[in-house]
C-alpha cells in the first residue's frame, strides 16, 4: 500500500480525492481537540483505499478541502467505513451539514460477530489481524504543528488497518447471514437529525427529578440560554455554567441579578457583568411547559410495577442467554427501556417485536412474558423450558398494549 504521510498542498489532495473516487470503499478517521471549545476542532484526517493511505491537515494554510468533503458526504458510489464513528460523523456534519454516505460502522459489525459490546479499535484490531497498536499518540495534542513522525505513524495505521478489517468482517457477516441485522443500526448513523441539535432542546438531555411545568420551563429557557452562549463564545457547556448550577436555577430562580452571587457555582461578577444580565433575561422570559410538553412517562415507557420490574429482570436474563447462543452483543439486540416495555405491556413500536430481532429474541421474549416460557435448571446448568404450545403473535401484526 502506498502511504502518504502528510497532505498540505491542494493539488496533491485534489489528486488523492480524484482516485480514491474510484474506490470501492475507503476507511476514514479523524483526530481532533473539544477540550477547551463548544465545537470540535478538526486537526488531522486520515484516508485509506486498498491502494493507498494518507493523513490530511486541515490547519494547513490555504488547503482547500472541498474536494474531500465532497467525497465523503456527496458521492454516493464509495462506501465509507468507520470504527465507532459518531464522533467523526459530528465533525464532519459540523463542516458539512451532511454525514456521509453510504456508511459502515465496524464497531456495530463486531458486534453483530460477537466480538462483543463496543469493541474497540485496539481489540479489534489485534483480534483479527494480531497486531498490537502503539497507543502512546493517542493523547497527545494534535492541534500543535508541526506533528511528528510518530503521531502520524499513529494516525495513518488506524486506516491502514480498517481497510484491512473491513472486507473480513464483511465476509464473516456473509457467511452467517447477518449483514441484514446491520441496515437499521446504519441508518440509525447515517440521520443527519442525530447531529441537527436545537437550543431549545437542550434541556431534554438534563435530568432533573422535578414535574413541576414552571421549574422545567425555566431549565428550558435557561439550557438554551447557555447552549447559545456557549456556542457563541466557542466554549465547552461547563465553562458557561455546569449542569448542576443550572438545576438549582430553575429550581430557585434568583429574583434579582445581585442574588446570582449568591448562587453556588457562579462568581460574585455575574452580579453585574453583560452574561449574568443576559442570564437575568433569560429566567424572566422563561414560560411553563404546557401539559403536552412535559416528559412522558406512560406512553411508550411506561412506570413499571413490582411485579413487572421482576418480569423486566427475567427478560434481561433471557437476553443474556440468547445473545451468548447467537454470538451477538446483547446490546444489537435490546436495549433495557425495550425490556421494561415489553414487560409493563407494550405490544406496539418496539424493535424486539419486528425483524432478526423477533426471530433471535423476540419471540422468546414475549413467549416468557405471555406465560409459555420459563426458566430451568438441568445438571447444575440454567436452561429454557417450553410451559405451553400455543400461537405467537406474528410482528408485523403486534398486539396493542
Amino acid at each position: 500500500m502506498k502511504i502518504h504521510k502528510l497532505i498540505t498542498k491542494s493539488d496533491d489532495l485534489a489528486a488523492l480525492v480524484s482516485r480514491l473516487a474510484q474506490a470501492d470503499f475507503v476507511a476514514v478517521d479523524t483526530e481532533f481537540m473539544r477540550e477547551n471549545t463548544y465545537w470540535p476542532e478538526l486537526c488531522l484526517l486520515q484516508i485509506a483505499s486498498t491502494e493507498e493511505a494518507a493523513a490530511i491537515d486541515p490547519k494547513a494554510e490555504g488547503l482547500d478541502m472541498g474536494p474531500l468533503l465532497a467525497l465523503l458526504v456527496d458521492n454516493h458510489d464509495v462506501l465509507k467505513v468507520f470504527h465507532a464513528g459518531g464522533q467523526d460523523l459530528e465533525i464532519i456534519h459540523n463542516l458539512t451539514g451532511k454525514v456521509p454516505v453510504p456508511l459502515f460502522d465496524t464497531q456495530i459489525a463486531a458486534m453483530a460477530l460477537g466480538f462483543g459490546e463496543q469493541i474497540g479499535y485496539s481489540n479489534l484490531v489485534e483480534s483479527m489481524l494480531g497486531h498490537s497498536l502503539d497507543k502512546g499518540a493517542r493523547f497527545t495534542d494534535w492541534s500543535r504543528r508541526p506533528l511528528d513522525k510518530r503521531q502520524l505513524d499513529y494516525a495513518i495505521a488506524d486506516v491502514t488497518h480498517l481497510s484491512v478489517i473491513f472486507p473480513k468482517l464483511v465476509q464473516r457477516l456473509k457467511k452467517t447471514g447477518r449483514g441484514a441485522w446491520l441496515n437499521e443500526e446504519m441508518e440509525r448513523l447515517a440521520d443527519p437529525s442525530s447531529f441537527a441539535f436545537e437550543p431549545e432542546d437542550a434541556w431534554k438531555r438534563l435530568k432533573l427529578p422535578s414535574r413541576n411545568p414552571a421549574v422545567l420551563g425555566r431549565l428550558r429557557a435557561i439550557a438554551a440560554w447557555r447552549e447559545t452562549e456557549a456556542r457563541g463564545k466557542n466554549l465547552p457547556r461547563g465553562r458557561i455554567i455546569k449542569d448542576d448550577t443550572l438545576g438549582e436555577l430553575a429550581s430557585h430562580p434568583p429574583k434579582t441579578q445581585d442574588d446570582l452571587g449568591k448562587v453556588r457555582g457562579l462568581s460574585s461578577g455575574w452580579r453585574t457583568n453583560d452574561i449574568g444580565a443576559r442570564l437575568m433575561a433569560a429566567v424572566a422570559g422563561a414560560k411553563p411547559l404546557d401539559p403536552d410538553e412535559l416528559p412522558n412517562r406512560d406512553a411508550k415507557r411506561p412506570g413499571l410495577t413490582k411485579d413487572a420490574a421482576l418480569v423486566s429482570d427475567l427478560l434481561k436474563l433471557l437476553l443474556k442467554i440468547r445473545a451468548k447462543d447467537v454470538g451477538v452483543a446483547a446490546k444489537l439486540i435490546s436495549r433495557s427501556d425495550d425490556l421494561e416495555a415489553l414487560a409493563a405491556g407494550v405490544r406496539g413500536d418496539l424493535p424486539i417485536l419486528s425483524g432478526w430481532r423477533f426471530e433471535q429474541f423476540g419471540r422468546d421474549a414475549l413467549d416468557l412474558v405471555e406465560g409459555r416460557l420459563g426458566f430451568a435448571t438441568e445438571n447444575g446448568k440454567l436452561k429454557m423450558s417450553r410451559l405451553e404450545t400455543g400461537p405467537v403473535q406474528e410482528p408485523d401484526t403486534p398486539a396493542s398494549a
